[in-house]
């Protein structure tokens, strides 16, 4: 009678187990930070308002979520926006609108696009908050890695 080992069974079966669950420890969540105020517009604008947007990006989903703060405004905001590509001290149209209540704080979330996340990635997005008073952007801030 022919006798078979089950060990080289059971090790292939723990390996592929192993590989299935560390296949989520691919996935990578990176945290973003921007100051958001006056003097990083193009062309700064003269107020005192301040603000921050906390941001997380899962590199695998492409999911960026969003938290945004801000005070002393010189009227109520009329739009938000993720903008980009741009380079600190540059221009660039909005590529991730806000909807909804823009009141602070301002949450929500969005799926990137592949050259969107590079971007990001970059440092290449900024966030800004617009007004009556200041309808190119009364406080902007760069996204960058935390």
């Amino acid at each position: 009678m022919i006798q078979f080992s089950r060990r080289p069974v059971l090790t292939t079966l723990g390996l592929c187990a192993a590989m299935l669950l560390a296949a989520p420890a691919f996935a990578e969540t990176v945290d973003y930070t921007a100051k958001l105020d006056g003097a990083s517009e193009v062309p700064a604008t003269m107020t005192t308002a301040t603000g921050a947007a906390t941001a997380k990006f899962d590199t695998v989903s492409k999911n960026l979520s969003w938290t945004v703060t801000y005070s002393g405004l010189s009227g109520a905001a009329t739009a938000a926006h993720f903008h980009g590509p741009a380079a600190v001290g540059a221009n660039a149209g909005p590529i991730v609108p806000i909807s909804g209540s823009l009141a602070s704080p301002i949450t929500g979330n969005a799926t990137l696009t592949d050259a969107q996340a590079t971007d990001l990635a970059a440092g290449k997005l900024y966030f800004n908050i617009h007004t009556d008073a200041n309808k190119g952007g009364e406080i902007r801030g760069q996204m960058m890695k935390k």
